[in-house]
């Protein structure tokens, strides 16, 4: 852009200080070369009075067009025509004042327009080739003969430079054009990098409380899982305790319920370092849910059975806790609302993905009918399901009055760091 500027500021400086120039290069000529060309006393006096002429009408061109751009326009079609016709007289009465009158081959674009614009070069193309055929009025065929091969040379310059200045015209119209839209699209980029970067502050702001109200879902589900079992199991062994006369069969439970309260302190106090469970603190997820469904079998006195299958791997501590987490919430259901005799737990490593099957004979429910809920204050198969999900797992329910149910979480194996 500012190259084309450059460019504007030159063409404006020659219009108002060229011609001034080229008079003067054609008076200090025409004065050496007075008697020479054999300048008669009237044409010394003429030529006087049109120089003067001609000074007045750049000097008035100079102030007119100071505070204008060069651009064609009414006026300045007047100046160059006037300026043609000062230019044409001047080389009638001494050839070298054609110097003033080719002044007319430069900028006539800013200046003229439409018909004015191919007649006003023609006009001095006219003017150059007669001065230099030997300047008017022109004497004999051979004069004559010249002028016309030298109007001719002229004209078909003036073809030439003029398809070259269309082209170098059409370039610096699409320089501009492009130019003008690079700014455009350089706006338009800042407001939308302005606007992104207002959605970014408010992503993450609603990002942090999505966060704050996840975790406090987290956390409700882990106090549900945990603390809200433990001591569901607690009071059902110190009601067994309360009820029997048996010492030793009330001591047995006196020491369930004292692991149970252990259990529940561990995993308290776990849950507010925002750790994994404690089962997983010193094995591996199948040794821990080995460990649950063996615990849990002997507790409620259903059949239980685990098993492994592929190759075993370390996984990543978020994906093992909420596997484990799982298997306990899908346990503990069955024990409260199944009333099964058999219950079985499978995790299953395929690849690049993990599968946990947790399935029971109990009297199953109907999902429709239930609306797939538990009866667990909402953190039953929903809270599972949701677990699944927070690890871009997913989990289906399989089941039937009188069937059993079937509960199936797939996620993707994501490898201890």
């Amino acid at each position: 852009m500012a190259d084309v500027a450059g460019v504007e500021q030159r063409w404006t400086a020659y219009l108002r200080r060229g011609p001034h120039g080229m008079l003067a290069a054609g008076a200090v000529l025409s004065l050496a070369t007075a008697d020479p060309v054999g300048m008669t006393t009237a044409e010394r006096y003429t030529a006087l009075v049109l120089t003067g002429a001609a000074v007045v009408l750049q000097l008035w061109f100079g102030r007119w067009s100071r505070d204008r751009p060069p651009a064609p326009s009414a006026a300045g079609t007047r100046y160059y025509f006037a300026r043609w016709a000062l230019g044409f007289a001047l080389s009638w009465c001494n050839p070298f004042f054609a110097f003033y009158a080719a002044a007319g081959y430069l900028g006539p674009d800013r200046l003229l327009r439409g018909r004015a614009l191919k007649a006003g070069p023609v006009a001095t193309a006219v003017v150059v080739a007669g001065s230099q055929a030997g300047g008017m009025p022109l004497r004999g065929p051979s004069a004559w003969l010249l002028f016309g091969g030298l109007l001719c040379v002229h004209l078909a310059l003036l073809a030439v430079f003029g398809q070259l200045a269309a082209r170098e015209e059409e370039r610096n119209r699409l320089q501009t054009a492009t130019i003008a839209e690079l700014e455009r699209t350089n706006a338009a980029l800042r407001r939308a990098l302005d606007e992104n970067a207002a959605l970014h502050t408010q992503l993450l702001a609603r990002a942090r409380e999505a966060g704050v109200a996840d975790e406090r879902r987290r956390l409700a589900a882990e106090i549900h899982d945990t603390l809200a079992q433990d001591l569901t199991g607690i009071i059902a062994q110190l009601q067994v305790v309360a009820n029997t006369p048996d010492p030793g069969r009330a001591r047995a439970h006196v020491l369930r319920a004292t692991d149970l309260a252990r259990h529940s302190l561990g995993e308290a106090r776990r849950s507010v370092h925002n750790l994994a469970p404690v089962a997983l603190a010193d094995a591996g997820l199948p040794e821990a849910l080995r460990k649950t469904v063996g615990e849990w079998g002997e507790r409620t006195g259903v059949r239980a059975e685990f098993t492994v299958t592929g190759t075993a791997e370390q996984l990543h501590g978020e994906v093992a806790a909420t596997l484990l987490r799982i298997v306990q919430e899908a346990l503990s259901n069955t024990a409260r609302h199944a009333d099964a005799a058999r219950a079985g737990v499978t995790l299953s490593f395929l690849g690049e993905e993990v599968i946990l099957d947790i399935r029971d004979d109990g009297r199953g429910f109907d999902r429709a009918a239930t609306g797939e809920r538990t009866g667990t204050g909402g953190f039953g198969l929903p809270g599972m399901s949701a677990r699944a999900e927070r690890i871009a797992g997913s989990l289906t329910v399989e089941s039937e009055p009188g069937l059993g149910t079937a509960v199936c979480a797939r996620v993707p194996l994501v490898r201890h760091d």
